[in-house]
């Protein structure tokens, strides 16, 4: 008895009701579409070509290679459908085999998907001191000065974003550009620096690829010599030498900052937008603050200051409460007993015969630039 069926031919949105019967050619067999009034045959489908799809519960809708797109067989009720599968048994074998591909692609997208999470987490930092160096200047410039607006705009919005001295001849400017210039001269950095101090409750200090250095106000508030405050400065000026900013900016901003510099995109468009206020929260790697650290020692040897004084300055930070202390230096760049006791080594290699980084003059006009006058205005020397 043949099987009740639709016939849709894919060509018009007629319906026939049809019936199927099955026909053995050789090896290989063929289901007759036949009209369930007329008997005429409308169609002859190779069970080789026939698949299932996807249809509706409670029906079994098959289609064929070799016709129309369109196509389709729909075959209701359970019965009916036991028949022709059991007609049919490349339908299971087929059903089976479909099965495996999406297991296997399954497998292969969790592959694919575990490799992503392996190479941001592990691979791109282990590489980004290597893909830094292939980072055009002009771009590092560029995508520097995108990440300062970012982070500008970031301390804007939480508390203003005041310059403490915007005075570029004043007396604490000058001194501490002079200190800049002198501290980065014979490291060969492309970079011009850009040192800025910024009004704000938080102590900290950080670097930003390209040259831009900023540091805040509570933090030299804190610093109660000028050796504290120039190692820490020089400190700052050893991550742009080195190249730290644009090297950690690779690392957290992972696999888009690759995509960026493969397709030439490293103007920060996409690659800075929103890591401002990340960079200013993001720790260098333990050989990024050893670097850092020597290169503060190095300079301390052409200058009369001891590098330990930043090890004295975050350790005066650590006393604060602590919310002031999850945005401060000490969490940014951790003390450690390790670093602390290298910090110190460092201080033993000074000479004593060189001139110190600030005059007293100097020191009094830094110390005092973010000072208010009484109608509310900065301090300018």
């Amino acid at each position: 008895m043949a099987i009740a069926a639709r016939y849709h031919d894919g060509q018009t949105a007629e319906v026939h009701a049809v019936g199927l019967d099955y026909e053995r050619q050789g090896a290989v067999g063929a289901v007759i579409i036949r009209d369930a009034a007329t008997r005429a045959e409308m169609a002859r489908w190779t069970s080789s070509d026939i698949f299932a799809v996807h249809g509706r519960q409670g029906e079994l809708r098959l289609g064929a290679s070799g016709h129309t797109d369109g196509a389709r067989l729909v075959i209701s009720g359970d019965r009916d459908i036991a028949r022709i599968r059991a007609t049919l048994p490349i339908l299971a074998e087929k059903r089976r085999a479909e099965t495996g591909r999406q297991l296997r692609l399954a497998a292969l997208a969790t592959a694919a998907l575990a490799s992503v999470i392996v190479a941001y987490l592990y691979g791109v930092p282990l590489l980004a001191s290597r893909i830094v160096n292939l980072v055009p200047i002009a771009w590092e410039r560029s995508l520097g000065d995108t990440v300062a607006r970012q982070m500008e705009a970031s301390l804007a919005a939480e508390a203003g974003f005041e310059v403490c001295d915007p005075d570029p001849d004043s007396a604490a400017n000058r001194a501490i550009a002079r200190f800049g210039a002198a501290a980065l001269a014979g490291s060969g950095s492309p970079f011009d620096l850009d040192i800025t101090v910024v009004r704000t409750d938080v102590p900290n200090a950080f670097a930003l690829p390209g040259g831009k250095v900023y540091f805040f106000s509570a933090l030299l508030e804190r610093a109660q010599t000028p050796d504290e405050f120039a190692g820490v400065l020089a400190h700052e000026i050893g991550h742009v030498a080195h190249r730290h900013g644009m090297e950690q900016l690779i690392s957290t901003a992972g696999t888009g900052a690759l995509i960026g510099f493969i397709l030439g995109d490293m103007t920060g468009v996409s690659v800075a937008a929103g890591l401002g206020a990340t960079l200013i929260d993001s720790r260098f790697s333990r050989d990024a603050e050893r670097q850092a650290d020597r290169f503060a020692a190095d300079v301390a040897k052409r200058m009369d200051f001891q590098p330990a004084g930043l090890a004295d300055l975050l350790d005066r930070v650590g006393e604060d409460d602590d919310f002031t202390k999850a945005f401060a230096l000490l969490n940014t760049h951790p003390l450690t007993d390790e670093r602390r006791a290298a910090l110190v080594d460092l201080t033993r290699e000074r000479p004593g015969d060189v001139e110190p980084p600030f005059t007293l003059a100097e020191w009094v006009a830094i110390r005092t630039m973010c000072e208010r006058h009484p109608a509310g205005k900065t301090k300018t020397r």
